[in-house]
């Protein structure tokens, strides 16, 4: 049966509106423990209309490559600092400045309503709406400590525990987040990647010398054919998740944390705030004891009949 398509609504994740409102008021007034998100004229560089007008009517390329909207950047930013949509110090993989200075993603130009896949076999340990923390997003765990967070959903079609094979449609995308509605229809509607290792945010693509997560090397493509893959949960370790909630400076968002029962959704929890509230943590201690090292295993989450690669600025 054919999913229907998401509404207004769904599509910009304002259900339920009262959180919505609340996260969003957050975001741009700032709390006692972390500064409001920082913006200025060189956040106008995210808008860019050639992509973002057709892709919100639905328009594809004729080549059916998704347009890369920005790339990770490569350039940590301050810690004490707030969420920043500048483009400063900013730096993608390959030197230039495709990306802004808070972003720690692959933003992937998809119409709203495009079915996403999971770019490996894994585990679902967190679905979840954070209207000032990417909207609307489906974290999957693949094991190995490598995990991707699809973000700015409209809808996600798995839930909380649920195993999930490579290729299986796991979210529609859609255009969740503020940023989306105070600036519709200047920023295109995309699927926001994030890819993990070890609890910290990491580049996909590769630099020279280093090995990409994905399969298919720095031009990646959609799962294609069946693969005979085990997986095995990453293995948290409890008493580092336990230090890393405890960092947490505001009592209130650690007294959250450490309430967590489930240990994986713990450590996704503590993941998530450090990465879009970093100034909220006093210190950042690791979340495994051993490091595990960078591994192509991704496929690009999208099926073969929709999408067949990339298009690279």
């Amino acid at each position: 049966m054919r999913a229907m398509k998401p509404g207004l609504l769904e599509a910009f994740g304002l259900r339920p509106l009262g959180p919505a409102l609340a996260e969003a008021r957050r975001a741009a007034t700032g709390t006692r423990y972390q500064p409001r998100n920082e913006w200025g004229l060189s956040s106008l560089r995210i808008f860019k209309p050639r992509i973002s007008l057709p892709t919100w009517l639905g328009r594809r390329r004729a080549d059916r490559r998704v347009p890369i909207y920005n790339f990770f950047n490569r350039v940590p930013a301050p810690r004490d600092a707030g969420y920043s949509t500048r483009v400063t110090f900013a730096r993608d993989f390959r030197g230039g400045q495709w990306t802004y200075d808070g972003h720690l993603g692959t933003d992937l130009a998809c119409p709203v309503g495009t079915p996403l896949v999971a770019a490996a076999p894994g585990l679902v340990v967190r679905v979840g709406n954070d209207m000032a923390m990417g909207g609307l997003k489906v974290c999957i765990d693949h094991g190995g400590g490598l995990l991707t967070t699809m973000n700015h959903l409209s809808r996600a079609l798995v839930t909380d525990g649920e195993r999930v094979a490579r290729g299986q449609v796991v979210a529609l995308s859609g255009a969740s987040g503020w940023e989306f509605v105070l600036f519709f229809p200047w920023v295109s509607p995309h699927l926001h990647f994030n890819t993990w290792l070890d609890g910290e945010p990491t580049d996909p693509f590769a630099l020279d010398g280093e090995t990409p997560l994905w399969l298919s090397g720095n031009d990646p493509v959609p799962h294609r054919g069946a693969r005979d893959e085990s997986f095995e949960a990453t293995a948290w370790d409890a008493a580092l998740v336990d230090e890393a909630a405890r960092a947490c400076r505001d009592p209130v968002e650690r007294a959250r944390l450490l309430a967590v029962e489930d240990l994986a959704r713990r450590a996704v929890e503590v993941m998530l705030l450090r990465n879009y509230r970093a100034a909220t943590f006093a210190a950042r201690p690791p979340l495994h004891r051993d490091a595990h090292r960078r591994q192509a295993r991704l496929d690009l989450p999208f099926r073969a009949e929709d999408v067949t690669g990339v298009a690279l600025p």
